[in-house]
């Protein structure tokens, strides 16, 4: 599940960069998004022999945990099946992290995913977007103004040039290969 705001005012913006990493991967792989009835939009693919669902919550970030709960729900997707995609104002832009459920970190998207399935015991990858302030990075920016922000052209070229690496460290987890794709993954800086 890759977290953000659905429709085009959010497109490009910090806080929708787990939008652009399954956008990505549905790019690649040559699918489409339906919309499903858990207010989301899904596409179901085959990563590495493996069935997965890439999804995009339509309910805006502060209550992804409904799309997420209810796929998971309907499908019998155990929570440690789980990777959510999302944005860490905490780590520098471009910055990566695989980890292995953990605490919500202030984030509300994580916090509704939580709270509807009831458990923290699923995979999260972090992708850095900065904090305001840090590196001289917008330093006068309300962070709630600031992740809806877009990204510099210099940002998004970190981004962007993240994203091959992303999908070859889920590839990794999608077999099974836990420390491997966090080796991958959190080497990333």
């Amino acid at each position: 599940a890759g977290l953000g705001n659905h429709g085009s005012k959010y497109e490009g913006t910090r806080h929708n960069v787990g939008f652009m990493l399954v956008d990505y991967l549905a790019v690649r792989h040559g699918l489409e998004f339906s919309p499903v009835k858990w207010q989301a939009l899904a596409a179901r693919a085959n990563l590495c022999g493996e069935r997965v669902w890439l999804l995009k919550p339509q309910t805006y970030m502060n209550r992804s945990g409904i799309s997420v709960a209810g796929v998971a729900e309907y499908y019998d997707v155990k929570d440690r099946n789980i990777l959510v995609v999302h944005d860490d104002l905490d780590m520098n832009v471009g910055r990566i992290k695989l980890v292995d459920g953990g605490g919500t970190g202030g984030h509300n998207g994580i916090k509704s995913i939580v709270q509807h399935l009831g458990s923290p015991d699923f995979f999260r990858l972090k992708i850095g977007i900065g904090r305001p302030g840090n590196s001289d990075a917008h330093p006068d920016m309300p962070v709630d103004k600031f992740v809806l922000a877009p990204f510099s052209k210099d940002e998004a070229t970190v981004i962007e040039e993240r994203m091959k690496d992303l999908e070859t460290g889920i590839k990794m987890l999608v077999q099974g290969e836990v420390s491997q794709a966090m080796s991958v993954l959190n080497c990333l800086k």
